[in-house]
């Protein structure tokens, strides 16, 4: 992780193609999840912390504790959006993530994600110091 880049801010294409659509070519809320996800996913390896590194290295899984998605606007077939992902908080055992979905300067969607921090048990554990550090150094506040 050393010289690993700390953005504050991460940003990540998504298109949207039929499969994310219902019936009235809108994108379904729950594809939101998934996208959010995926950025989330690129944030953390931009920074070193993939997920298999992650467990081999800190014996430490991300899971998923709490969701509030708050739907805007509508998205649609073949949209072009960016999913912009930063760290809210990280502290103790859990790692918080405030996430937009944007369509150029658009808002269509908001998530607060609350990840929790678990060993490879699945017991609680409380982020290790360094990470703590990296993420912590990662916050808009």
């Amino acid at each position: 992780m050393s010289g690993a880049p700390t953005p504050l801010v991460h940003r990540w294409p998504v298109r949207i193609y039929f499969e994310d659509t219902d019936a009235a070519g809108i994108v379904y809320h729950g594809r939101y999840l998934n996208f959010c996800e995926r950025a989330r996913t690129e944030f953390l390896r931009a920074l070193g912390l993939d997920h298999p590194r992650l467990l081999a290295e800190h014996q430490s899984i991300f899971v998923v504790r709490r969701v509030r998605l708050d739907l805007r606007r509508p998205a649609h077939l073949d949209d072009r959006l960016t999913v912009v992902s930063s760290v809210h908080r990280a502290r103790g055992a859990s790692v918080d993530f405030e996430q937009r979905v944007e369509r150029a300067d658009e808002l269509i969607a908001t998530a607060m994600i609350d990840l929790a921090v678990v060993n490879p048990e699945l017991r609680p554990r409380r982020l290790p110091p360094a990470l703590t550090t990296l993420l912590a150094g990662c916050t808009l506040s």
